[in-house]
């Protein structure tokens, strides 16, 4: 090796040789690039005059200390300069090779995927959603700094964008009551967990899911005006073929809501039969039937009670691919560069609590 150092295969830094050997040269934005020019500028020793008019010099050590502390404060506080990855694939490495430095976590991995763009997408909504609320239960310590303040910038346009398109409310809702559960047990026993920033940061943010969580409860939904063809207006198998659609109990109670026919459809007993065997095996809610007043089983209250021993299986119009030759984590439809003979062979669907697990070490 010519050279030895600490993380010297990140791109982040360039060597240059000299004819004193290797030397570190640092990469910033253009605007601080600017400041360094400045910085340059500066003679290798600074003369500070005080009131009593004594010159205190310092060595070319210090001031290169001193100019080093300027551009990374600068570099901080550059608003411009701080930004996140948009990457449609990233490799998941779990150790350290000669190749690669270090490994994969999973702020590294929430920060360069683009979750931001991908709440926009219809298909990956309730995706990132449920993923969000996973990181809420058990995993939001193990974020860095940088990953936890893209998780609530990521939250923040959820937020909004349920708001203005009132799409899934209830979803949200979900999310931000196990967010601000885990945020009261974390700060009520601040020293005992890891919380990366100043409580009062926290409190802000625990304050700001407040707010969300009562804009929400306050959201009126709008009456579409249409004089066409409407949901009533369509037979009655039609709308019983819509309701066999549904995988989520509490979609088809909020259809039934809507009409007194769609309730009557709602309640039949044929149709919480099929939720059940779809989502739990026979042995599973076997152990659990619950009878009626009219001595058959009552489906619907089975579905319910069951959710609460059981997971029930996710369904999602988009997910995160994993490439199993390639070690890559990616959107299907944006692809990656794979190597194998017969990609498809090696993709992996993943769900949510696995994008988790992907990175437990």
């Amino acid at each position: 090796m010519p050279f030895l150092g600490q993380d010297w295969r990140s791109p982040g830094w360039r060597w240059v040789k000299t004819e004193d050997g290797w030397k570190q040269c640092e990469s910033f934005s253009p605007a601080i690039e600017d400041g360094n020019s400045q910085l340059n500028d500066i003679s290798h020793t600074v003369i500070l005059t005080g009131d009593d008019e004594d010159e205190e010099i310092y060595s070319t050590e210090d001031c290169e200390l001193a100019a080093k502390k300027r551009k990374k404060d600068h570099f901080r506080n550059n608003t411009d300069s701080q930004c996140f990855y948009r990457e449609k694939w990233i490799y998941v490495h779990k150790e350290s090779t000669r190749e690669r430095h270090g490994y994969c976590t999973l702020g590294e991995a929430f920060n360069r995927l683009d979750f931001s763009s991908a709440i926009q997408d219809i298909r990956r909504f309730n995706y990132v959603v449920k993923l969000l609320q996973l990181i809420a239960k058990s995993q939001l310590t193990s974020l860095s700094g940088a990953a936890q303040k893209n998780y609530f910038n990521i939250l923040d346009k959820i937020v909004r964008k349920v708001m203005e398109d009132q799409y899934n409310p209830r979803l949200i809702k979900d999310l931000l009551q196990d967010l601000s559960s885990t945020l009261c047990i974390l700060i009520r026993g601040v020293g005992k967990s890891v919380l990366v920033g100043n409580i009062n940061i926290w409190i802000c943010r625990l304050e700001t899911i407040l707010l969300w969580q009562q804009q929400l409860k306050n959201l009126q939904m709008n009456k579409q005006v249409n004089n066409g063809l409407t949901l009533s207006d369509l037979p009655l198998h039609m709308l019983n073929n819509i309701l066999y659609r549904f995988s989520d109990g509490w979609d088809i109670i909020t259809l039934g809501q809507v009409t007194p026919t769609l309730y009557m459809l709602s309640e039949d007993r044929q149709l919480w039969k099929k939720l059940c065997q779809y989502h739990f095996a026979e042995k599973q809610f076997c152990r659990h039937l619950i009878p009626s007043e009219k001595g058959h089983i009552d489906w619907k209250l089975m579905y319910f009670a069951l959710q609460k021993y059981y997971p029930i299986k996710e369904q999602y119009g988009d997910t995160l691919h994993f490439c199993r030759h390639c070690s890559i984590l990616f959107w299907k439809d944006t692809g990656h560069p794979c190597t194998a003979s017969d990609p498809n062979t090696c993709l992996m669907p993943v769900s949510p609590q696995h994008f988790i697990d992907l990175f437990k070490f």
